[in-house]
């Protein structure tokens, strides 16, 4: 009886993670830029949606996997070569992993909420450099974007001096409210979602 009770949690799992995995990837594809606040080439988007929700549900590294196979099944339709993905990834990663973490130990809207902010501010400071030692420097070799070209495209909102300076002043902002936002969206959406994603037939307290 117990060892079909956990196949049928690891079943329900699987299929939370896949439909996550899918709807983030489909998130991808609605992205827009912000005009005059950061370069258009640096988008918004919603797909760490998904991929918060299951963290909440079962916890960070199924979150984790669900960054992971939104963005596979988002490669093939990409134009970054698969830069962009990878960035994606990781980005996304930090930001579930680290409020899953967190939310585990302490199941309920406070602590939530608190998981969801230091996991914004996580991201945002591993984006600064990852994109300067990582990202950009691939962008350069693999699609021939010289770090001036990077510079110059941010220069154009307001003067910086070098890639550094870019990164702190645009990239970590925006990564930080982008983070909030999908937990304001994740906040609205979760608890009615909650007992199904768990299979619970009642819902419980907390977040």
């Amino acid at each position: 009886m117990q060892n079909t009770t956990k196949k049928k949690i690891n079943v329900r799992s699987m299929c939370v993670i896949a439909i996550m995995s899918a709807l983030g990837a489909v998130l991808m594809f609605v992205e827009f830029p912000l005009p005059m606040l950061i370069p258009p080439f640096i988008k918004m988007d919603f797909s760490e949606v998904p991929a918060l929700i299951t963290t909440f549900a079962l916890g960070p590294v199924p979150g984790v996997a669900v960054c992971l196979l939104k963005n596979l099944l988002h490669l093939p339709f990409g134009s970054s070569m698969g830069i962009g993905e990878l960035a994606n990834f990781i980005f996304g990663a930090v930001f579930t992993f680290t409020a899953g973490l967190i939310y585990r130990h302490k199941h309920n809207r406070k602590w939530a909420a608190i998981s969801c902010v230091i996991g914004s501010l996580a991201m945002s400071v591993v984006c600064v450099f990852v994109n300067y030692f990582l990202i950009y420097p691939l962008y350069s070799k693999v699609l021939g974007l010289s770090t001036e070209v990077i510079v110059g495209m941010y220069s154009e909102i307001h003067q910086v001096n070098g890639l550094m300076a870019a990164l702190t002043i645009f990239n970590l902002p925006f990564t930080f409210a982008k983070g909030i936002v999908d937990s304001v969206i994740c906040f609205l959406i979760y608890k009615p979602l909650s007992p199904i994603l768990k299979g619970n037939k009642t819902k419980k307290r907390g977040a």
